[in-house]
C-alpha cells in the first residue's frame, strides 16, 4: 500500500472514488439530490477542481497498481486541520485502507505543526462514529444544519 499526493490531473479519478465510496452511505441514510445535492455521493470533477483551486490537498492510496481510496486535507485560517472526504472503494473497505489514510493525515498534520484535526460526520452513523473513536478522535459537538437531512457530529483528534 502506498499513499501519494494527488494533483488536479487526478480530479476525475478522485471524484469517481469519492462518489462510489459514498453511494452506500447515501442509500443507508436516504440521501438524494433533492435533500442533499452536495453530498459526496454526487461528487464530480468540477467539485474536485474547485477543492484544488481553494488550496485543499488530496492524497490517494494505491494498492497493487490500483487507486483504492483517497482523502482530502485542508488547513483553516485558525490553524485547524480538516480531514475531508475520506473515501475507500466499497470492494476495498474493511481492509485497513481508511485507517492508513487517517493515520497518514494525522502524521501530515503534525509535520505541518497542526495541533488539532477535525471532521464532521453524519451523527446517526454510529458505526462510523465508533470507528473514529477507536482511532482516537473525540466527539466535540453536534449541530443540525437546515439544509441537511441529518445531524452532524463534529470530532477532533488532538496531536
Amino acid at each position: 500500500m502506498q499513499i501519494v499526493k494527488a494533483n488536479s490531473e487526478h480530479s476525475l479519478l478522485l471524484a469517481d472514488i469519492i462518489s462510489q465510496a459514498n453511494i452506500p452511505v447515501a442509500k443507508q441514510f436516504s440521501i438524494n439530490q433533492d435533500n442533499n445535492p452536495k453530498h459526496p455521493s454526487f461528487y464530480n470533477e468540477q467539485w474536485t477542481q474547485s477543492d484544488f483551486e481553494r488550496g485543499e490537498e488530496y492524497f490517494i492510496c494505491q494498492q497493487e497498481n490500483q487507486t483504492v481510496g483517497c482523502v482530502a486535507f485542508e488547513i483553516s485560517d485558525k490553524g485547524t486541520g480538516y480531514l475531508n472526504r475520506l473515501s475507500v472503494l466499497p470492494r476495498h473497505q474493511k481492509q485497513g485502507i481508511g485507517e492508513a489514510l487517517v493515520n497518514f493525515i494525522l502524521d501530515y498534520a503534525k509535520s505541518r505543526d497542526i495541533s488539532v484535526v477535525s471532521i464532521g460526520i453524519i451523527a446517526e452513523h454510529g458505526a462510523l462514529r465508533d470507528w473514529y473513536l477507536k482511532l482516537g478522535f473525540k466527539a466535540t459537538g453536534h449541530k443540525q444544519f437546515p439544509h441537511l437531512p441529518f445531524n452532524v457530529t463534529f470530532m477532533a483528534f488532538y496531536l
